[in-house]
């Protein structure tokens, strides 16, 4: 429910908390608003910030796309999405009626100059009905083949141009993944939108980064005194993270054919969980600092060698299988998909962080569709005990010594940690059991965590670019896993293809991976 102005008189203090996270006036416009992420993420998102008094009184969301349609008719399609994927919400018509009239829809054709002109005019009409003040944040909700076009458009237009930091009015752009194909259509990316934004005018969204237990990582390591200590290669054994999905492509054939998992997954949302878990303590919480600490440690991963490939990467691609007692078909057999595609569904990757603080530690990152589960993970395994005392007490005589303690950070589907500890069982001997110690977000706190698209939103609002990616993050996670891409892209290296079933847990290739160094997966 909408908080009044007579309830926040009531308390001073809560007034004073909610006009410290209260954002200026603006003008968001998502180009592309007629597409899926607009009604199942972006305006669910931007209603849930109104309901918890986190926009600013003067607001105007303006959706764009080809599609022909009145504001009317948007507002109405908009009305269903929420209603429909945001359930979770205490949706009351007086408090839609209310967001409903920032809301507003223009048919253009961006790739024509003629709909930023149409752009520009709405946008200033808009300017004066919401008082935005003329703060623009465009949001790329579109094909990536449409990004350099659109930003092209705004700067032909006069709709965007570089400001300096706390320059008012002010543009912004956000744009989705994926952020190039490989390094050099990034870095050409990069350079068409440098053309027209600084960079700290540019969000790239990932919204992995903006989940309640990514967002803790920071706060468990460097809010308690208990982890940060252990937190090294004197203490840590080995780091796995495992990305499972039970779907398949869900009707984008076409587009995984063109990327693939390594692309789709591991460049970014994998990686960025690897450099919040390996990075240094920031001097500050300045958005600037976080990243600096976050792009030192992806620079330090390891190069892979090309001839190396197959020692540090396994792929998969599923095969015909049950989910839920469901018989579900192979990726060949999916829509848009070739019936002789190499394209991955499935990476594993192993990788070393060559620092100090990580020198000698495994990380080993899977991700895949049509597993057995759903779930995302960060386990990290501690070193054992160093000394036997108890081998004579464990569940099993051909256990050599406890079983490590393991912090386990799932970040879906959900939220919490827990750690695994030994305790001995009651009775007459010391007979050793290994149990979890769990916190959950939505037991512990009893309220609805945002979602990710809501936190992400809202810190553009703010100017706070801390969980959205840097350049040179980006760069150097292509450049890392530059070495695979070319190696699976080789036709003349032939994968047996579909090599495990939907509904396992990848191909046995990963298990041989983990193996390699003395490890397992995690059973999940």
């Amino acid at each position: 429910m909408v908080t009044t102005e007579s309830s926040l008189a009531k308390n001073p203090l809560l007034e004073g908390m909610r006009l410290e996270k209260r954002a200026s006036p603006f003008a968001m416009v998502i180009l592309g608003a007629h597409g899926d992420l607009t009604k199942r993420k972006l305006i669910p998102a931007l209603y849930a910030l109104y309901l918890e008094d986190l926009l600013p009184k003067d607001f105007a969301i303006l959706g764009s796309s080809r599609t022909k349609m009145t504001d009317d008719e948007f507002r109405g399609v908009m009305k269903d999405s929420v209603q429909k994927f945001a359930s979770d919400l205490n949706f009351q018509e007086d408090s839609w009626g209310e967001f409903a009239k920032s809301l507003h829809y223009l048919a253009a054709d961006v790739m024509k100059p003629e709909g930023f002109t149409m752009l520009s005019d709405r946008l200033q009409e808009l300017k004066q009905e919401h008082s935005t003040q003329g703060n623009h944040i465009f949001y790329l909700s579109t094909a990536p083949s449409l990004y350099t076009p659109i930003v092209k458009g705004l700067a032909s237009s006069g709709l965007a141009t570089k400001a300096k930091p706390n320059q008012v009015p002010w543009p912004r752009i956000i744009v989705e993944k994926p952020f190039g194909h490989d390094l050099q259509s990034a870095i050409a990316l990069d350079e068409e939108i440098h053309d027209v934004f600084s960079e700290h005018q540019v969000y790239r969204i990932d919204h992995y980064l903006g989940k309640e237990t990514v967002q803790n990582i920071m706060v468990l390591r460097f809010a308690n005194g208990i982890f940060e200590p252990l937190w090294n290669q004197k203490h840590v054994d080995h780091v796995q993270i495992t990305n499972a999905e039970t779907l398949g492509v869900e009707g984008r054939g076409s587009y995984y054919e063109e990327a693939g998992n390594l692309r789709d997954m591991v460049q970014n949302h994998l990686l960025q969980l690897v450099s919040l878990v390996g990075m240094e303590p920031p001097i500050s919480l300045d958005p600037e600092a976080t990243r600096d600490e976050k792009a030192k440690v992806l620079k330090c991963l390891r190069p892979i060698d090309p001839s190396e490939v197959d020692q540090y990467a396994v792929r998969g691609q599923y095969g015909a299988g049950h989910i839920l007692g469901q018989t579900v078909p192979g990726y060949r057999e999916e829509e848009g998909v070739s019936d002789q595609s190499n394209v991955e569904t499935f990476t594993a990757l192993k990788l070393y962080i060559d620092n100090w603080r990580w020198a000698g530690v495994p990380f080993y990152i899977r991700s895949g569709k049509r597993l057995a589960k759903s779930i995302t993970e960060i386990a990290i395994h501690f070193k054992s005990a160093p000394h036997r005392l108890f081998s004579d007490s464990l569940d099993s005589v051909l256990d050599s010594r406890p079983e490590p303690n393991v912090l386990v950070i799932q970040v879906q589907p959900e939220e919490g940690i827990s750690l695994k500890f030994a305790t001995k069982q009651p009775g007459q001997t010391n007979q050793l059991r290994h149990l979890n110690m769990d916190f959950k977000y939505g037991t512990a706190f009893g309220v609805r965590s945002a979602t990710a698209y809501e936190r992400l939103i809202h810190d553009c609002l703010m100017g706070d670019p801390s969980l959205f990616s840097r350049t040179d993050q980006v760069e150097v996670c292509w450049k890392f896993i530059r070495p695979v891409l070319d190696a699976w892209s080789d036709k003349s290296r032939k994968t047996n293809f579909p090599n495990y079933a939907a509904g396992s847990w990848g191909p046995l290739a990963s298990d041989d991976l983990i193996a390699s160094t003395g490890h397992k997966w995690r059973r999940l």
